[in-house]
């Protein structure tokens, strides 16, 4: 009997289990969105598009991948899932064919003085295993070589009690590679101490100039005026030695405050405890221009900046230190660790050098081990998150991406779909949002969310290929094709800022004169020298030549549930103050973190119920309908609204409402204008800051600064984030001010600002070390005549020439 006798003739069914080759998605509701229903091909690239704000971020992070890591957590137990973030079922009706989703975002990363591109990767773990078993003189343990674990050394009497109870002697002794002096910082601070208090003034009068530092202050003020070591009424300049001793430098000292034992200690300590264990970058504006103004920060003389101790230095595989290891551009490491041969570490070999390869392969090939992770911009920081995802042996994962190619010049974007196609072809399920034609010319499937943003988004206009999208009358589809020409007069220089000698990172000895009164665009590849050109010279050459500088960089917007875009512009303050005019109250009443506040859900709108290790739960405040004001406030009206009701007005709405009548107030008219001018014109007054997407935030940020006075305005990549029909926008808002006398730097890699500027700065040829030179200066029509550049080569190409 033949097989096809045994088994059948007819077609073999397919399996069940090959039936789920879709995500599908049904009725989400999350943030904006209006009940979207989508399918999704497994193991195919989607790239999600749309205006900023219409919904795209709401449907792939807070629906798809948020469910996705939900029932991940509750496969563990109870108490494991203690230790986890809780996360709430997203607004969804179905939710099917989901597998495990590893999001790669934009969040920067950890901000700890800490914190390096080395210790993130671990591949400074890899690398301290090498020397430890490699290096020579032989110092120790892995921890030897570790900048964040300090030298121990202990002895005395311990109590054993097994048995009979016996005192012995015990001896313990720990090596670390933590350098003492700077304590692995790599850098230490020198306080002026005129910025801390006013030494002709008693504590009781008020010495203290420290921000939060009040004269009736419990936990600072008065513990230094009732500790016993000093005298509260004397004026601090009368101080003894040994008062002034203790006043700045005594160690931590129980004292008893009112029957309360609290801790003093000196000044010095105090300050470095509470306002330098963090790093700058991720201290509060206020704060921040506080520890500039009363500290500096200078490399740590004992270990040149290293973070490591004299031993750790000392320890060498082949004549390199751990610390030259970290300080050598990871493109050279890669190289070096190639050429050891020691079949004895060759595993651990084997994955430091594919670490360190994947680093060059994403285009990161120019960076150092032991560069801060707090100083990486948001591109950045998500390409290092993709490192380790690289070289995964995982499939029928889903991948989630948010601008990939964020920070990244035309030249670099190619690499990129090279990798997210090759996490495809893995046979992984990759999800993109993306605004750039290049990436989302690449996908298997487009979902093309909108119409509009905010209120007027939050529905799919288009799903299917990238030609339909083409062909579709979608604002994505009509701006698909779109190219900017390049300009046929540019603007003359009314002057120039000089530059010699710019050497910061690896700028080498750069001289390069900045044009003012024109729109200037500085370019290159990623690593090239932009950002240390602009905040290592330009910024400080302005800024000796007296011309005030605003400069808008890619920071994140920090602030609490209740911040929205009326507190962070400050609009919230005259709108106070009109309503408290108009009813005779005070302004307090209508902040929604003061006086006004309702008191059951503390002016949040609602009221959050912590499960432990279940998700929390937010509910509507039934008191105020989450209004999140009293209702006795919510009866004094301007110009027939309460303030609920304003703070709930889009921006253009608001315009209108503040522009007439006797809600008329010419300073929210100004910061209104401005929101609009950005294209945030949909936008929410009351519309809490977390809820807005990467490309909303950048352009708040940007409205906001531009309120400040300066001659000279330095944008970093303002068009991160924004659709093809919103960078027309931006440029006619780069236009309006340099028509108006202002200088406009902009460092940016986006062909359309390029085409659109009077003058362009390419840096180059390369990234790292081979970089940090200008190898084109002059208009954009004489960058694409000479294609002398990459960068001439990616705009001619874009302009059509």
């Amino acid at each position: 009997m033949s097989k096809a006798g045994r088994t059948g003739t007819g077609p073999t069914a397919p399996h069940t289990a090959d039936s789920h080759e879709l995500i599908r998605v049904h009725g989400a509701r999350e943030n904006n969105l209006k009940d979207v229903s989508v399918e999704i091909p497994k193991r195919r690239l989607t790239v999600f598009t749309g205006v900023s704000g219409s919904g795209k971020s709401s449907l792939v992070f807070d629906t798809i991948a948020a469910e996705s890591q939900r029932l991940i957590n509750e496969t563990y137990s109870a108490f494991v899932q203690g230790f986890m973030p809780t996360l709430a079922r997203p607004e969804v009706d179905v939710l099917e064919g989901l597998t495990t989703a590893i999001i790669v975002d934009q969040q920067r990363l950890g901000a700890d003085p800490r914190s390096t591109v080395g210790t993130v990767t671990d591949a400074n773990a890899m690398l301290r295993i090498l020397f430890s078993r490699l290096g020579r003189p032989h110092i120790g343990p892995p921890g030897a070589f570790a900048f964040n674990v300090p030298s121990v050394r202990a002895s005395g009497a311990i109590t054993i009690e097994r048995g009979a109870r016996r005192t012995v002697k015990q001896t313990f002794t720990r090596t670390g590679g933590m350098c003492p002096r700077c304590e692995g910082r790599g850098t230490v601070s020198d306080i002026d101490l005129t910025q801390l208090y006013d030494d002709s003034k008693s504590i009781a009068e008020g010495a203290f100039t420290i921000p939060g530092w009040k004269s009736d202050s419990w936990w600072t003020v008065r513990t230094y005026a009732e500790s016993g070591f000093l005298d509260p009424d004397k004026p601090i300049r009368d101080y003894t030695a040994e008062e002034m001793r203790d006043f700045l430098h005594r160690e931590p000292t129980k004292v008893k405050v009112e029957g309360v034992n609290i801790t003093f200690e000196g000044l010095i300590p105090k300050i470095q405890k509470s306002f330098l264990a963090k790093d700058r970058e991720a201290m509060q504006p206020h704060i921040r221009e506080f520890v500039d103004r009363a500290v500096t920060f200078t490399t740590c003389p004992e270990c040149g900046g290293s973070r490591l101790s004299e031993a750790a230095r000392s320890s060498m595989v082949k004549g390199i230190s751990i610390a030259d290891a970290c300080a050598t551009q990871i493109s050279d490491l890669a190289a070096w660790v190639r050429d050891l041969d020691e079949p004895s570490v060759a595993p651990l070999l084997d994955a430091l050098g594919h670490t360190l390869d994947s680093f060059v392969e994403i285009g990161l090939g120019y960076l150092s081990l032991d560069r801060s992770s707090g100083t990486l911009s948001g591109g950045e920081a998500q390409r290092v998150k993709m490192i380790r995802h690289l070289g995964s042996s995982l499939t029928d994962t889903t991948y989630v991406f948010d601008e990939p190619t964020i920070g990244l010049h035309p030249h670099d974007i190619r690499r990129m779909n090279e990798l997210l196609l090759r996490l495809r072809d893995k046979g992984n399920t990759v999800l993109v949002v993306e605004h750039k034609p290049e990436t989302i010319a690449i996908a298997d499937h487009v979902i093309d969310l909108g119409p509009g943003a905010g209120a007027g988004g939050g529905t799919v206009c288009f799903e299917g290929t990238v030609e339909g999208l083409r062909a579709a009358g979608t604002l994505t589809g009509r701006h698909f094709d779109d190219r900017a020409a390049l300009k046929e007069t540019v603007r003359k220089p009314t002057g120039a800022l000089e530059i010699r000698g710019a050497a910061t990172h690896n700028l080498r000895d750069v001289d390069v004169d900045i044009p003012l009164g024109v729109l200037c665009v500085i370019t290159g590849v990623a690593g090239s020298g932009k950002s240390s050109l602009v905040d290592g010279s330009l910024v400080r050459s302005a800024g000796a030549r007296s011309e005030g500088v605003v400069s808008i960089d890619q920071g994140a917007i920090r602030g609490s549930r209740r911040s929205n875009p009326a507190t962070y512009t400050g609009l919230l303050e005259p709108v106070r103050k009109a309503f408290a005019k108009a009813n005779g109250v005070k302004p307090g009443l209508f902040s929604s973190n003061s006086e006004g506040a309702c008191p059951t859900c503390n002016g949040a709108g609602v009221v959050y119920t912590d499960l432990a290790m279940m998700a929390g739960v937010a509910s509507t405040c039934e008191d105020c309908e989450g209004k999140r004001f009293q209702a006795a406030v919510l009866e004094y009206h301007l110009g027939g609204r309460d303030i609920s009701e304003v703070l709930a007005m889009p921006v253009t709405q608001a315009a209108e409402f503040f522009g007439t009548g006797e809600a008329r107030i010419p300073a929210a008219q100004a910061i209104l204008g401005r929101l609009a001018d950005v294209g945030l014109g949909y936008l929410g007054l009351g519309q809490p800051l977390t809820t807005l997407s990467g490309g909303e935030r950048q352009r708040l940020k940007l409205a906001t600064r531009m309120a400040e006075k300066g001659g000279v305005y330095v944008l970093d990549e303002p068009t991160t984030g924004l659709h093809l029909a919103d960078v027309e926008q931006l440029l006619g808002l780069l236009d309006r001010l340099v028509d108006s006398g202002e200088s406009v730097v902009v460092v940016e890699h986006h062909q359309a600002v390029m085409a659109h500027a009077d003058w362009i700065i390419d840096l180059g040829p390369g990234a790292g070390h081979d970089g940090g030179t200008v190898v084109f200066e002059g208009t954009p029509a004489d960058l694409v005549a000479a294609r002398s550049t990459v960068t001439g080569e990616h705009l001619a190409a874009y302009v059509g020439i």
